[in-house]
């Protein structure tokens, strides 16, 4: 894949990149419009096709969080055309990387030496490059390390990027008032996290270290001395990308093995720390020889708070959703109902929830879970098709929920999604041997 010499930065050379991408969809809009005219039966295919390439290669010149919502997008198999999904999901961890001097440039900024200086060997050409940052391979001491350097300008162009996105998202999810501020100010928030290189160390150490006890984990060491706030040396882990496994053979008993890693990796952090890795895709796990799972990357972390924590688990018991007067005081405590609703608006977003709430925390309901279930998934599949064609549904205002959903969901979704690709049937209540609290 050839390399890159430059990302644009500033907020005119990225607008035009978006520009240029516009004009492509436009042009594949237009020639579909044409086929269509002669042929009624054409279907969308091509054209998603067609619009997925054009957008992921504007955004993979990009970089930072531009790539990174194309990641986050690459997540949602069930609400994207596969084309999307298909194309998207290359922002996870195949992506032009830099070359190699401005590589040695970053190196001589933040670290004050050129790789050759700081490592005993050094692989100029990157191994991975997403969203971020890319790695290279090292070697120090006798061990083997990776290295990631985060790309030059991605901090500084967040808020540019997110002020790009905001008109788009704004009306896409019908978001009304100054209210709907608070989600897009808790994305930039958590990317200006993700780029802060000494925090991630932190928070790498602090989650790796608590859940070191849960077994059929693995995670790396890490090097705060050969690390910087825009580069971060590890220890270098052998093993397959989790994308990479799952496309390939495998035991049912290999799939739940991993799976229930992944499951009480995740409900620990959820219900012991109240701090969970929020970016659960593909890219962030490795297989190692002996079906170990291995977390390589915590730039991602989302605080819980218990006055969020509280009422959102309350909802996953049957018969609390199931009492219509208490799921109506969660959902106000939650956002999702406000004050100022309507009664048809109290009706419909209740009656939506209930559904939804319903279903997605389905796997909480008993001892044990098989996420290769397909009637799930497909129920998942036609309760999204069936919101995203509601006309009554856009003619609402879509400020609903805390804050705080943007990243549960988010990781909750991610979580499922891998789990499905497993096959995994898990235990739902081995998590807590591990917690302090075991109720």
């Amino acid at each position: 894949m050839k390399s890159i010499d430059k990302i644009p930065v500033g907020k005119i050379g990225r607008t035009t990149e978006m520009v240029k991408t516009g004009v492509k969809i436009g042009g594949n809009y237009l020639k579909y419009y044409s086929k269509k005219a002669f042929d009624k039966d054409l279907n969308r295919d091509q054209l998603d096709e067609d619009n997925a390439g054009d957008i992921y290669d504007g955004l993979k010149n990009l970089k930072g969080s531009a790539l990174k919502v194309a990641q986050m997008l690459s997540m949602e198999k069930s609400l994207l055309p596969s084309a999307y999904v298909e194309k998207f999901s290359l922002a996870q961890f195949s992506v032009p990387p830099l070359s190699a001097p401005l590589v040695r440039k970053t190196f001589k900024k933040y670290q004050g030496g050129y790789p050759e200086e700081l490592y005993d060997t050094f692989t100029p050409e990157s191994i991975n490059a997403a969203s971020i940052g890319q790695v290279h391979q090292a070697t120090k001491d006798g061990k083997k390390l990776a290295v990631k350097i985060q790309y030059p300008g991605v901090a500084e162009s967040i808020s540019s990027d997110l002020a790009m996105v905001k008109p788009i998202a704004t009306r896409m999810f019908n978001l009304q008032g100054s209210d709907s501020d608070k989600y897009f100010k808790e994305v930039e928030g958590k990317l200006i996290e993700e780029t802060d290189y000494i925090l991630e160390v932190e928070q790498s150490k602090y989650i790796s270290t608590a859940c070191a006890k849960i077994e059929g984990l693995r995670f790396p060491k890490y090097y705060e001395d050969l690390s910087s706030e825009k580069i971060i040396t590890m220890d270098w882990m052998e093993g397959q990308h989790l994308s990479e496994f799952t496309k390939g053979d495998f035991t049912k008993e290999e799939g739940d093995k991993l799976g229930q890693a992944l499951w009480d990796f995740y409900m620990y952090q959820m219900h012991e720390l109240k701090a969970v890795h929020a970016d659960p895709h593909p890219g962030n796990f490795l297989v190692d020889k002996e079906r170990n799972l291995i977390a390589i990357d915590f730039g991602c972390i989302k605080q819980v708070p218990e006055e969020f924590y509280i009422p959102y688990f309350e909802l996953a018991v049957p018969k609390n959703i199931n009492n219509k007067e208490f799921f109506l005081e969660k959902l106000y405590e939650l956002e999702i109902l406000r004050e100022d609703d309507s009664d048809k608006e109290i009706d419909y977003f209740s009656t939506l929830f209930y559904e939804m709430l319903s279903l997605f925390t389905s796997p909480f309901h008993g001892d044990t879970f098989d996420f290769s279930n397909e009637e799930f998934w497909n129920k998942i599949t036609a309760l999204s098709e069936k919101y995203s064609k509601d006309t009554e549904l856009r003619k609402m205002n879509g400020n609903r929920g805390s804050k705080h959903f943007l990243y549960i969901n988010r990781t909750f979704f991610g979580l499922y999604n891998l789990l499905h690709d497993l096959e995994a049937e898990i235990d739902t209540k081995q998590y807590k041997k591990y917690c302090d609290n075991k109720e």
